[in-house]
């Protein structure tokens, strides 16, 4: 059986201006539809679009040289989401390779607010979910919202 190629983000070229007047580059990552992810009919269960959209603000992160275990351990943050809105529109099956798009949308000086999408890539695409995920930034001991530090503020922006 051929391995799978590991699916790898990618920042594409597009460039939008976020509320903040910041140039922002949509993050694209790449995955597969496991039966893990599927109900009874093969279909993606509604709630695993949630994980995926989890995993590619992580690999997001991650991108920038942003590691939640590390951000919790020496800056004392961790983000939560606060708020989703998602709208269904398309369903994912099993096998299926689909990317996440994610952009920030709004800076706030204690949350980000991001954009996301779940994709079928080929010819023109095909657009599965769509929705807005707002995470705020809290104090990782007393779980408060708190200022985005500096650092991580600056790396966001600049990795744009």
């Amino acid at each position: 059986m051929a391995s799978l190629p590991r699916p790898k983000g990618r920042c594409s070229c597009r460039v939008q201006p976020a509320r903040d007047q910041v140039a922002v580059k949509e993050f694209v990552w790449p995955l597969r539809v496991y039966y893990e992810d599927t109900d009874s009919g093969g279909v993606v269960y509604y709630a695993n679009y949630l994980k995926f959209l989890e995993r590619a603000r992580t690999e997001w992160l991650r991108a920038r040289g942003l590691q939640q275990d590390v951000l919790a351990r020496e800056l004392g943050v961790l983000f939560m989401v606060r708020s989703v809105e998602l709208d269904y529109r398309r369903p994912a099956r099993l096998d299926d390779w689909l990317e996440v798009r994610s952009r920030v949308a709004e800076v706030r000086p204690a949350s980000l607010g991001f954009v996301q999408a779940v994709w079928r890539p080929g010819g023109p695409g095909e657009l599965l979910c769509s929705g807005r995920v707002r995470v705020a930034c809290v104090d990782a001991a007393t779980l408060r919202p708190r200022s985005i530090p500096e650092l991580v503020l600056t790396e966001i922006v600049s990795g744009q």
